[in-house]
């Protein structure tokens, strides 16, 4: 899943429901025998009493004594982290590894809410760090911030990660985030000035959240274009960031599990309750969830994307708890405008090779009408996704409520019928078949979802040949690897994601004709559909501009409803996914808009 992903704040998400039966033990505590006296005391001419008195009762503890800080957190990820530079990652598992260690100026917390973390303070028109006419933002930065080697923090870190992202060639992943940037500069030691290329509506899109994290200069410094990637002391550097959170890395093999230690030079390091952090990959999402809700092996599991009959009764043990509500993105299936034909050689699924027939429009209305999104979201996600055909579905101001996206099989079958597609089992035109392959990530729940779809595309004439990719592969940026999202080797492929703020102008820049993914910006554009409409970018243009937030919402719901009726883009499945942590771990929150662990340094036992 990507992470793409401030204005708007999102209304009206179902939080997934969960009840959990906890047996409540009583426990009673005996009276201690009064000791023997020495002599016998003097007889009372009184009445002996009928009955014994009642012993006090010892009242039980209400609570269990705290844990003792120190030990190792333990996160499970069936998607195993491959780098942990988030600014050349696809995956959120990759963002989520490097929040362990680097930090933004400021995240959002479960209420969508700006908390701040390197800043001081957020910056607001009220306290004047946000030009009133839109054309600059300006953060005050904590003082004393030092990087975990004990070097100072300083503005210049901040600017060096500006010029890092702005540089084409290092072919950020969250360069949409950088693109609004007309100048960084420090106005003191503690005082950093952004000003825009044009009046930004969203002052927080840059160094906010996932996105904004903030590499070291020292570290980074020579990186700048095709270094990044090619580089060994910078692929060194992109496997062991130096950071300013809780923990720095203490030992990473890619692809398997992740090892932090505590960072003594950590601000708040006397509040940090884990010595260690460990994020271990792989496996499947029902032995995460298993792992935490049965067995409690580990303290907290991400992603629980389980068919709801293998879902439901984990949950119900009782020894975890579910964290869910807002959205975890959208599930969509991505189509591949370019040709990903192994005969092409070095010039598959380049954006210059047009796809021989998903470049029909007919071709693609014919595909989204004939998938059963009700059927996947009944059979599979249950309470944790609902059908959608918005691709954009939070904040609420930008859900679109014009598209309808019911099944239709018969005027699917028309589509193709009129656009000259023919024959039985599998149409065809001018010797071309309709044979498509269609990959996403090792998981059953999408294995579920490819199986469905491959039925319902063989109803209308269809052939599809699935692929499952194993996610740490399928998510990674790897530019070696054939079988990552960004390379699209083939015609259709699905996974989910969502934006990284409220305002969802850096999420919609992906579909924007220069974010198409090529071999020239080393596959990181985000672009992996290659899709590109002019109608799209001048819509993109306005929104960019536009300042009145009610007319924003307008641009992103019409750039929204474009997408699906051009078939950019088939949105299934508004997922409520939850994760779950043991229930003895204090500190995690779900979270639409940020890292699922966006707030790790104050977790405790």
């Amino acid at each position: 899943m990507r992470s793409v992903r401030h204005l708007w704040r999102r209304g009206g998400a179902m939080a997934l429901l969960l009840v959990l039966i906890v047996p409540i033990l009583a426990a009673c505590g005996g009276q201690q025998p009064a000791a023997a006296p020495t002599t016998a005391p003097a007889a009372e001419p009184t009445t002996a009493p009928t009955t014994a008195p009642a012993a006090e009762p010892t009242a039980a503890p209400t609570t269990a004594p705290a844990a003792q800080p120190g030990g190792r957190l333990k996160i499970l990820y069936w998607q195993a982290v491959t780098t942990l530079n988030p600014h050349l990652a696809s995956g959120t598992k990759d963002f989520d590894g490097a929040t362990v260690i680097l930090e933004p100026l400021a995240r959002r917390d479960q209420n969508d809410e700006l908390v701040p973390y390197l800043a001081a303070e957020i910056p607001t028109i009220e306290n004047g760090g946000v030009a009133a006419d839109g054309t600059s933002v300006t953060w005050k930065i904590r003082p004393g911030l030092k990087w975990s080697d004990g070097s100072d923090f300083t503005i210049d870190d901040i600017i060096f990660t500006w010029q890092y992202c702005a540089d084409e060639a290092t072919a950020c992943t969250t360069k949409a985030n950088f693109d609004p940037i007309s100048n960084v500069e420090a106005i003191d030691a503690n005082t950093v000035k952004i000003t825009w290329k044009e009046p930004n509506a969203d002052p927080y899109i840059s160094f906010v959240g996932p996105n904004g994290m903030i590499l070291q200069k020292a570290q980074f410094g020579n990186c700048i274009g095709a270094a990044a990637s090619t580089d060994a002391a910078c692929q060194a550097a992109n496997l062991a960031p130096i950071g300013t959170n809780a923990w720095k890395l203490k030992e990473f093999k890619p692809g398997d599990v992740v090892l932090y230690e505590r960072n003594p030079y950590f601000r708040d390091a006397d509040k940090v309750f884990f010595d260690e952090v460990e994020i271990k990959g792989g496996g499947d999402a029902a032995s995460a969830a298993r792992a935490v809700c049965e067995t409690e092996e580990v303290d907290f599991s991400w992603n629980l994307q389980i068919p709801k009959a293998v879902l439901e009764p984990i949950l119900a043990s009782g020894k975890c708890d579910a964290l869910a509500g807002g959205s975890f993105g959208v599930e969509r299936i991505v189509v591949n405008f370019a040709n990903p034909d192994p005969a092409l050689g070095d010039k598959r699924s380049e954006p210059d090779q047009p796809h021989p027939f998903l470049t029909e429009l007919p071709v693609r209305q014919a595909i989204a009408l004939a998938i059963d999104r009700k059927a996947i979201a009944e059979q599979l996600y249950g309470p944790t996704g609902e059908p959608t055909c918005n691709v954009l579905v939070v904040p609420a101001a930008v859900n679109s409520p014009n598209l309808k996206c019911e099944r239709d099989v018969e005027a699917a079958k028309k589509l193709l019928e009129d656009a000259g597609w023919v024959g039985s089992p599998v149409r065809e035109k001018n010797g071309v078949k309709l044979v498509v392959s269609f990959q996403t990530s090792i998981n059953t729940l999408r294995q579920g979802e490819q199986a469905i779809i491959k039925a319902n595309l063989a109803e209308i004439g269809i052939q599809v040949n699935v692929k499952a990719i194993d996610a740490g592969v399928f998510f990674s940026g790897d530019p070696g690897n054939p079988d990552t999202l960004n390379k699209f080797y083939a015609d259709l492929q699905m996974y989910t994601n969502g934006p990284s703020t409220t305002d969802p102008q850096a999420y919609l820049q992906a579909w924007t004709c220069a974010e198409r993914a090529s071999s020239e910006n080393n596959w990181n554009n985000n672009g992996d559909g290659r899709y590109c409409n002019p109608e799209y970018d001048a819509l993109f243009d306005q929104l960019k501009k536009e300042l009145d937030l009610e007319k924003r919402a307008e641009l992103a719901i019409k750039m929204n409803d474009l997408l699906s009726t051009d078939v950019a883009v088939i949105p299934l499945i508004n997922r409520r996914t939850p994760n779950a942590k043991v229930k003895a771990l204090n500190g995690p929150t779900y979270n639409t808009f940020d890292s699922s662990i966006w707030n790790i340094a104050s977790w405790s036992k």
